[in-house]
This record gives structure tokens, C-alpha cells and sequence, in this order.
């Protein structure tokens, strides 16, 4: 909130003397409520000085407007206008938020990096308590980014947390005014402590497998306890074999010693036991739910993770709201009866389009996981595992070795 072209001028001679990691510019003319908070001169210091040096600017639609000189937004492809337009005056990124959507049943943003169009969508929170969400969304980004993140990520991040935070204020009663605030305390004041997801938790990804626990005479909790024993950084619980009500119990008690130790907790395919457990996200295929729509049903806080065989799989995971994705069968494997498999050559074609962390799945064990992790692509995590380490009859034991492997891969790739 500048309020006059002598102070946007101190601010980016300072900027220029101190440069900065990243520089979010949020400009805030039109207040939640409507009112104008910025002239016009304040517009084209904006236009001519400031918004040449941002990385990322995100107006709301009346500020996207006032910076094109007033041109009525509307509609999606208004947006998309917006975001081009703003784009060619000078910053690297733009995000036009469309909070204020007409007749639009999501809350749709619209991101530019210069190159290609994201719509990143969430539910739209009916509630009052709306004042001061540009202003979190805004400082959400600067904070992700000076923590290392991506500028997509850092967006998607601050997506989700205004989303989180609107729908845990939206009851709240504060003042006799028309707009309340919304409570940026929900993670302190919740009664489940749910840290965020990191993508190195895909290192070691074990997936059980209800035919390999009957066969070696474990059930599903002593599974998943040996596996966290040893090493497993993230357990999935595909069980396809399981009655409902069973699957349930076992995901409970499973999200209990998973908690002990940190160690977050996937349900495959089954977005109702991942709800009924409070499990701490889902993992789906293609031919599953769209992850757009497990993501409103499981909320912004949890994990979605889609299993991928080509990019514009990938790209669509990402643009669903996806957190990671696994891709293959890199191997063969007896677990899946459609076998087919995308190879070494596939899984790098597939991380190298993904703008996601990808976890390699498929015939994966001690002989080749150290082929698998030697692609020497970033943002390939770890590996899915069932049968190397779940039909063994010591789990632990087997997963102890897997990970030296995979800590040996690390270090020869590095």
C-alpha cells in the first residue's frame, strides 16, 4: 500500500541499492471491499517503475483492471488477457486471482511465467471472513520463496494455506462490520500437528500388499511398523484384498505408529478410508478420480500423489493439483496385471517434463535401484517398493538393506 509516487520511487531506489532473492509485488489498489487505496499518478509509477522488477506481481481482478487502464475482466480467458498484459510491462511472473469471479463456482487464479497458462482452481469458501486474503496469499509466496521454493510451487503453496485458513475462520464472529478477518492461526490451534509435505519423504516409498501379508503371516500393522523399522520415509497402504471396515481399523492403527515416527501415510485408490482415518493423503491412478476433485474432497492440506506413465500425464497431474507422481512400471512386476513398462528411457522422458517430484514404481528391488536413482534428474525422489520388501519374511530387515542401496545411489550420483 504506497501511498504516493515519491515513496514508490524511495522504494525502488532502495530495492535497486539492496537487491533482494525475490521481489512478490502485491498491489494493493482496491481493497477486499472495494475501495480505491491508489490514484492514478500511483498507477503509472507502478506500471513504469515498480512492476519492471518484480518476479511475481498478483493483483486481484478490480487491480489487474486498474493497471490496464480499466478494462472490464469478467471471464477466465479475461484473465488470461490480464495476466499477458500485465506480463509484456515488465515482471516475470504474474498471478491475476479471480476470488471475485462472477458466476464462478471455484476460485480460480489465473498464473503467467511468460511462457504457458496455469488455472490453478480450489474451492470456492462461502464466508464473510475475507479481509486481508491477497495480502496472505502474497506474503505466503515471499515466505515460500525464501524458503527455496519454485515460483509455481511457492503459488500453489499459498493457494492451499488461504484456502486452509478461510475455511477453518469461516464461522468466526468478530466486530459488527459486513467483512471479518479470516484466523492465519489454524496449524497452531489445530489438534493434529500435520506437517507439510516434503518431497524427499518419497526416498524410500513402501506400498503393501494384503496377498504378500497372508502369504509370510503378517498383518497389516506389523507390516507397516517393520517397514518404518526399517528405514521406510512414506507408507502406502494399498490393500485391494481387505474388507472396508477392516482396510479402516488398520489405517487407524497404521496412522498411529506413523505418527510416532513422522512417517506420513497414503491410502491407495480408496479416497473413503483416506477420509474416515484421517490418513495423511491418497494415492490414485488414471483410471481413479481426478485428482482435481480429491483435492476438494481431502482439502488443501493433504497428499495427492497419480501414477504416471508419459508427460502429458504428468503435465495434467500438476495442473490437477497434484503433490508428486509416481511413474512407470519401470520393470516388470507381478503385482500389476497390466504389465507394461516404460523403462529407464521413459521414467527420465516423464521427470524431465514433470513439474511435480516423481517417485519411480515397477520392479524396483536391491539389483536395479541404484540404476534407477543414477539418471541424474532432479526431481526423481526415491522408489516405490512392494514385493522387496512385503513378500520377505523379515520386512525390516529387507528394508535396511534397500535403503543402504539407495544411500549408496545418492552419494555416487552426487
Amino acid at each position: 500500500m504506497l501511498p504516493s509516487t515519491g515513496i514508490v520511487k524511495t522504494l525502488c531506489q532502495s530495492l535497486k541499492e539492496f537487491p533482494v532473492q525475490a521481489l512478490v509485488v502485491d498491489p494493493v489498489m482496491v481493497s477486499t471491499s472495494g475501495h480505491m487505496l491508489a490514484g492514478p499518478s500511483i498507477l503509472d509509477s507502478f506500471r513504469e517503475e515498480l512492476l519492471p522488477m518484480a518476479d511475481i506481481v498478483t493483483p486481484n481482478l478490480k487491480e489487474a483492471s486498474a493497471l490496464l487502464g480499466g478494462v472490464p475482466l469478467e471471464t477466465i480467458a479475461d484473465m488470461r488477457f490480464a495476466a499477458k498484459a500485465i506480463h509484456d510491462i515488465g515482471p516475470r511472473n504474474v498471478l491475476v486471482k479471480g476470488g471475485d469471479l462472477p458466476a464462478s463456482l471455484d476460485a480460480v487464479d489465473v498464473f503467467y511465467d511468460g511462457n504457458d497458462f496455469y488455472e490453478l482452481r480450489s474451492s470456492r469458501i462461502m464466508t464473510p471472513n475475507t479481509h486481508g486474503t491477497g495480502c496472505t496469499l502474497a506474503s505466503t509466496v515471499a515466505a515460500e520463496l525464501a524458503k527455496g521454493s519454485q515460483m509455481l510451487s511457492a503459488v500453489k503453496v499459498a493457494k492451499r494455506y488461504v484456502e486452509a485458513a478461510l475455511s477453518y475462520s469461516k464461522n468466526i464472529t468478530i466486530g459488527g462490520g459486513c467483512q471479518g478477518p479470516m484466523d492465519h492461526l489454524l496449524k497452531l490451534k489445530s489438534t493434529v500437528q500435520r506437517r507439510p509435505f516434503d518431497p524427499s519423504d518419497l526416498f524410500l516409498y513402501a506400498v503393501t500388499d494384503s496377498r504378500m501379508n497372508k502369504k509370510w503371516g503378517h498383518s497389516i500393522v506389523d507390516a507397516v511398523k517393520a517397514a518404518i523399522e526399517g528405514g521406510a520415509t512414506i507408507i502406502q497402504l494399498r490393500e485391494k484384498e481387505v474388507e472396508t471396515s477392516d482396510f479402516l481399523e488398520a489405517a487407524k492403527a497404521c496412522l498411529k505408529i506413523c505418527r510416532v515416527h513422522g512417517v506420513p501415510l497414503l491410502i491407495n485408490d480408496r479416497i473413503d478410508v483416506a477420509l474416515a482415518s484421517d490418513a495423511d493423503g491418497v494415492h490414485i491412478g488414471q483410471s481413479d478420480m481426478p485428482a482435481q476433485v480429491a483435492r476438494v474432497l481431502l482439502g488443501p492440506d493433504k497428499i495427492i500423489g497419480v501414477s504416471c506413465k508419459t508427460p502429458e500425464q504428468a503435465k495434467q497431474a500438476w495442473r490437477n493439483g497434484a503433490d508428486y507422481i509416481g511413474s512407470g512400471g519401470v520393470y516388470p512386476t507381478n503385482t500389476k496385471e497390466n504389465n507394461k513398462t516404460i523403462g529407464l528411457d521413459g521414467l527420465k522422458t516423464v521427470c524431465l517434463s514433470s513439474k511435480l517430484p516423481v517417485v519411480a514404481i515397477g520392479g524396483i528391488g536391491i539389483s536395479n535401484a541404484q540404476a534407477v536413482m543414477g539418471l541424474g534428474v532432479p526431481n526423481l525422489k526415491g522408489v516405490a517398493v512392494v514385493s522387496t520388501l512385503f513378500d520377505r519374511e523379515c520386512v525390516s530387515t529387507e528394508t535396511r538393506k534397500l535403503l543402504e542401496v539407495l544411500k549408496e545411489s545418492t552419494k555416487i550420483a552426487n
